[in-house]
């Protein structure tokens, strides 16, 4: 039933939050039309794209290593950075799924198994969405005690093998893979000590982007100190409902309307409508120039040793 309906979930909430966003900026476009850009605003956005970009290639070092540790090979050097950084554009094609795609076949290429693979790409967007309310929790009074204790226990691997293990069928039916996953081979699949040190890296590339956006807001509006907690928090809740909700590509809507929903009692809403929107076009721009870099480093040899451990 839940394959049947999730080709039109998608459609769905595409369709309500290009609504919502509509809807939004039909009643303020006369505010963002005569939105002025703040002093030295050309400097925030250059900052931006800067740690942005930063963020991106954080990431791709954090897979990186999450992925050596679980394959216990050695990678060659700046191979992970450059193949994160060269897939990442895939995502935003039909389906959300080509980046990965894409990954697990230079991941072949070099001699790594499919099931190290696999699971480091499973694992890997739910340590982000993990570390995204880790860092959202922090910045609302009150949701501490109820989020952080469940959110560490839940990436504990007595909780997270089961989940993997499911996702990672899934993910590899939809791309069409065969072998690697099932039956006896549960075993290489699963996650054999708590993931901390990936777990925050990931909260490290929240901060990052979380850091871009604020800045991309700069260039709109002066930020008071006092406001940085309630964006970051709301910027992390938009971020990860953008990566766990089944919508558009990347997405594209969905990070845009949570980001409107969640900070309209703290910035007007031309403001916002003008943040989200110079956001996404820096996030983008970021994942361009990041794709380009990634052709410097590009590197296909196969792992020589094993590593020193993650």
């Amino acid at each position: 039933m839940i394959k049947r309906l999730k080709p039109y979930l998608r459609w769905l909430v595409l369709g309500l939050t290009t609504f919502f966003l509509l809807k939004t900026l039909q009643s303020h476009w006369q505010g963002v039309l005569a939105l002025r850009w703040a002093e030295q605003a050309g400097a925030s956005l250059v900052m931006a794209l800067g740690v942005t970009l930063a963020a991106h290639i954080w990431s791709g070092w954090v897979w990186g290593r999450l992925l050596q540790g679980l394959s216990a090979q050695a990678l060659p050097k700046g191979w992970a950075i450059a193949t994160y950084l060269r897939t990442n554009l895939a995502k935003y094609l039909p389906g959300n799924i080509w980046h990965f795609y894409r990954r697990l076949q230079a991941c072949r290429k070099i001699g790594l198994a499919l099931p190290s693979a696999l699971l480091s790409i499973v694992l890997e967007p739910l340590l982000m969405a993990a570390a995204a309310l880790f860092v959202a929790s922090l910045s609302y009074p009150g949701w501490q005690t109820l989020a952080l204790l469940p959110i560490l226990i839940g990436v504990h691997p007595r909780f997270l093998n089961p989940i993997l293990q499911r996702l990672a069928r899934g993910k590899q039916a939809a791309l069409g893979l065969q072998g690697g996953i099932g039956g006896n081979n549960d075993a290489t699949i699963q996650l054999q000590h708590y993931p901390l040190a990936p777990l925050l890296g990931e909260m490290g590339f929240v901060l990052l982007r979380s850091l871009g956006f604020l800045l991309a807001l700069r260039a709109l509006e002066p930020i008071l100190w006092a406001q940085i907690p309630r964006l970051v928090g709301a910027f992390s809740l938009a971020w990860v409902l953008g990566l766990v909700v089944p919508g558009a590509p990347g997405g594209m809507g969905v990070f845009e309307g949570a980001a409107i929903a969640l900070l309209q009692n703290t910035l007007p809403p031309e403001i916002i409508l003008g943040a989200v929107a110079v956001y996404r076009l820096i996030s983008t721009l970021a994942e361009v120039l990041g794709a380009g870099v990634s052709l410097l480093g590009r590197s296909d040899r196969p792992p020589l040793h094993p590593p020193s451990g993650f």
